[in-house]
């Protein structure tokens, strides 16, 4: 057969979706001298598209084939088009992306823009995929032909004025392989701020929610405000802590992602500017498999004002990534770091994929990709990862009693 020039007939049915379609179409075609050249199939809401390219000699009686066609068609009360043609070989397109759109609610401008936005980067939507209805609607395309970074920053406009998220990652194997996932606490796997809720059994919530936010928002040293912040605690009953510890409630999402990605044998880090008396009670409960964060001094069943050991910091926080990734036997490359403030930016851009969750302006825009849905489960959605296929492992758990 002439490589360069195929003959094709490409068929297309649509009708209401049942068990069987398929096989039943390609039983009828397999009584014919035809290759398979492309297929592509999708269901949307009980309906089905189904689409087959078929390659064939000249000499091949393609009448009859398309008789067969129409009559499986007829069968199934679907409604099916048929046309012939030439496949010239056409060079493969280079940049393969992955571009996960996250809006809730997903609108039809906002889907025009992207659109839009990658038709005018010269690339193209090779197939789109909803990874997710609820709690937020997530479709995932496969684009190509389209360099990463002009591109990034492109959609990165249209999701700001469509106000939706927008991820884009390589495709392939390097998407696949991330195998790490190391995250922030304060306000990324819990919600709120350990100190600040310290802070508020020591009557100093407003002194230290005021330095928390410059912090948070890159104005001012982390390691300095940390130990200005924590001086204010000095003489808070230890007790404290066990009750800001009882309180304490995850993200929404947070022990699905987690759970999720454990079955899927992704480790888990957590590294935080908080600290270790909080921490490790998340190491415990969620089955964390490494960790890093500060640790309160106390003396006599009273914090002291002070914290022991070296402080993890902006740079401590990618120091840890790369330790952690180091002690899992993974390259920095297959890790995905997630935070949001300016103490997790080395962490950000260290890590194959840096994800600013719910975060300050200056984190997002540094960050390979932002979400802003209140959902930390949406995270999985970014690595390929559907619905669909979460909750049918989690029903498949219940069942066994896991």
């Amino acid at each position: 057969m002439d490589g360069s020039a195929q003959r094709t007939l490409l068929i297309t049915l649509t009708g209401r979706d049942r068990p069987g379609v398929t096989s039943r179409l390609f039983r009828t075609l397999s009584q014919f001298p035809l290759t398979v050249a492309d297929v592509e199939q999708v269901v949307i809401r009980g309906r089905l598209v189904l689409g087959v390219l078929l390659a064939y000699t000249e000499g091949a009686d393609i009448g009859r084939v398309w008789n067969a066609a129409e009559k499986v068609a007829n069968d199934l009360d679907m409604e099916i088009e048929l046309s012939t043609g030439r496949n010239k070989r056409m060079p493969k397109r280079g940049g393969r992306l992955h571009v996960t759109v996250l809006g809730a609610p997903l609108k039809p401008a906002a889907m025009a823009g992207i659109a839009g936005r990658i038709s005018a980067h010269g690339a193209n939507i090779d197939r789109i995929e909803r990874l997710a209805q609820n709690p937020v609607t997530c479709i995932e395309m496969d684009v190509s032909g389209a360099d990463p970074d002009t591109l990034r920053a492109g959609l990165a406009v249209e999701a700001a004025e469509q106000q939706v998220d927008i991820a884009v990652q390589h495709g392939g194997l390097s998407r696949r392989a991330k195998r790490l996932i190391v995250m922030d606490v304060d306000s990324t796997l819990i919600q709120g701020e350990v100190i600040e809720l310290l802070a508020e059994h020591a009557g100093c919530l407003d002194e230290v929610a005021k330095v928390t936010e410059a912090a948070m928002r890159g104005e001012l040293d982390f390691e300095g405000s940390l130990r200005e912040r924590v001086a204010l605690l000095a003489g808070l009953d230890a007790a404290a802590i066990d009750d800001v510890r009882d309180k304490l409630r995850l993200a929404a999402g947070a022990r699905t992602m987690v759970r999720t990605l454990k079955r899927l044998d992704y480790k888990f880090a957590i590294v935080s500017g908080g600290f270790t008396q909080v921490t490790d009670a998340l190491v415990d409960d969620l089955g964390i498999d490494y960790s890093a964060a500060n640790t309160l001094e106390i003396e006599n069943g009273k914090l002291t004002g002070r914290v022991t050991g070296p402080v993890i910091d902006r740079a401590g926080k990618a120091a840890a990534l790369r330790r952690f990734a180091a002690e899992a036997g993974i390259p920095v490359s297959q890790t995905v770091a997630i935070g949001d403030g300016a103490n997790d930016l080395d962490m950000l851009q260290a890590a194959g994929l840096g994800v600013a969750y719910n975060a300050k302006p200056v984190v997002r825009q540094a960050a390979d990709t932002a979400v802003s849905v209140p959902y930390l489960d949406t995270i999985v959605f970014l690595l390929g990862i559907s619905r669909e296929e979460v909750e049918a492992a989690d029903a498949a758990d219940a069942a066994q009693g896991v």
